[in-house]
């Protein structure tokens, strides 16, 4: 793991904790940081709308995406578990997990993983969502990278409910929702620039974020004016591979 790049993700993490920021930009740099720092190979995470049910809000790629979706939709696996809980649910073997999560494992396995860790967004006695960890491989995630994920998701957590008391539980429920709110619309402009670009999805994602952070613009404000038009579909790639450019 690299420590200078872990401490660099806390800073950026920590930077993000303002009122107004990009909630759904926020946790998918959770989940990429998840992938790109752990020994893992995708990640996803759910987050509880104002009833209380579990809603997809961010995937580092389409197999997670689609896997998460299916846990909500069959009621079925790990994540849920561990919003249900708040305790971490972890199986170093999904070929072995077929009696506990049986359509979950089934379909995980079809995706190529192997392995998984679901780690509670919890503050107290408050759990607000859940992150999956899928691994390629069988076996136990290494005990530091477990610390480090705790780690990461708790300072999201706090990011997510860091509000003053007061005004704590009319704001968490009206920036979750709006985020799922948003979550639609941007995943109605990925499938446009997909179609018309003739590019996979994750890099429609990718063009999309990338084009938000080159103009500091919100995620999901970007994805409003392409499915308006106001947008060119073809400038987005540009500026994606632009900024991706300057970062190295």
């Amino acid at each position: 793991m690299d420590g200078d790049r872990l401490v660099d993700t806390f800073v950026e993490l920590a930077d993000t904790l303002v009122d107004d920021f990009d909630v759904i930009d926020f946790l998918h740099m959770l989940v990429d940081r998840c992938v790109e720092l752990l020994d893992v190979d995708a990640a996803g995470l759910l987050l509880a709308d104002q009833r209380g049910r579990l809603q997809l809000i961010a995937s580092s790629n389409e197999q997670a995406r689609l896997l998460e979706l299916f846990q909500l939709q069959n009621d079925d696996g790990p994540c849920l578990d561990a919003f249900a809980t708040g305790t971490r649910v972890s199986h170093p073997d999904l070929a072995e997990a077929g009696e506990r999560w049986p359509r979950f494992t089934a379909v995980a396995a079809e995706a190529g993983f192997a392995a998984v860790d679901a780690v509670p967004m919890r503050l107290r006695s408050e759990v607000i969502g859940a992150l999956n960890l899928f691994r390629n491989q069988s076996g136990d995630l290494d005990a530091g990278a477990l610390r480090t994920a705790t780690a990461l998701v708790d300072v999201a957590t706090i990011g997510l409910l860091q509000q003053r008391s007061i005004h704590h539980h009319q704001v968490l429920t009206e920036q979750l929702q709006a985020a799922l709110n948003s979550r639609v619309v941007v995943e109605q402009a990925k499938g446009l620039v997909a179609e018309r670009l003739q590019v996979d999805l994750d890099t429609a994602f990718a063009a999309l974020r990338g084009y938000a952070r080159g103009h500091n613009l919100k995620l999901s404000s970007v994805a409003h004016d392409v499915i308006a038009g106001d947008i060119d579909t073809s400038e987005l790639l540009r500026t994606s591979v632009h900024t991706k450019t300057l970062r190295r």
